[in-house]
């Protein structure tokens, strides 16, 4: 499995000392490029297949093993409600660590393809809509303008809540924020 890590994610290691919340790294699902911060990628992984684990809801594919350590991994389109693409030479597993209320929690991200970091300047990045988006406003940090293109900024804490996933392994409905 190749994998990539966070002192690969920039030329000069340097670099991601001084990254801001305007670094991102963009990865695409289907057509559409989404991306999220830097600052909460551990590392991105070539697939090479998941192990499936019963009783999950259908946006979590299985685990991982991550240097002797079972990571689950969420597929993003299925967790966005859209329809996966299937598994091609792309595919990569994009690993996050987020606070959760226990602490730190891992988790990989199931993406189509990884492209590269982007510099956005806060400038050049809008809040969220309260409506009409592809995915659920709350989901959204923003949505970001690179070259005439929008970037839909994931708000990654929110996209992996433990919360949430527990809600939809319930069978439940998701909290709504008003």
């Amino acid at each position: 499995m190749n994998t990539l890590t966070r002192s690969d994610l920039k030329s000069e290691p340097k670099q991601l000392a001084a990254a801001t919340p305007s670094q991102f790294l963009s990865f695409m699902l289907g057509q559409d490029m989404f991306a999220i911060g830097i600052l909460a990628v551990r590392e991105i992984l070539e697939y090479a297949g998941v192990t499936p684990v019963p009783q999950m809801p259908p946006c979590i594919s299985g685990v991982i093993n991550l240097r002797g350590t079972a990571v689950p991994v969420l597929d993003l389109a299925r967790r966005l409600e859209r329809e996966p693409s299937p598994i091609g030479k792309r595919t990569c597993i994009i690993v996050v660590e987020v606070e959760s209320d226990d602490g730190p929690f891992v988790i990989g991200i199931l993406v189509d393809a990884v492209n590269a970091v982007l510099d956005i300047p806060p400038a050049d990045i809008e809040p969220a809509p309260s409506f009409g988006a592809q995915v659920r406003a709350e989901m959204l940090q923003g949505i970001g303008k690179v070259q005439g293109r929008f970037v839909l900024l994931l708000n990654v804490q929110h996209v992996v809540s433990a919360s949430e996933i527990a809600a939809l392994a319930a069978g439940g409905a998701l909290p709504q924020e008003s």
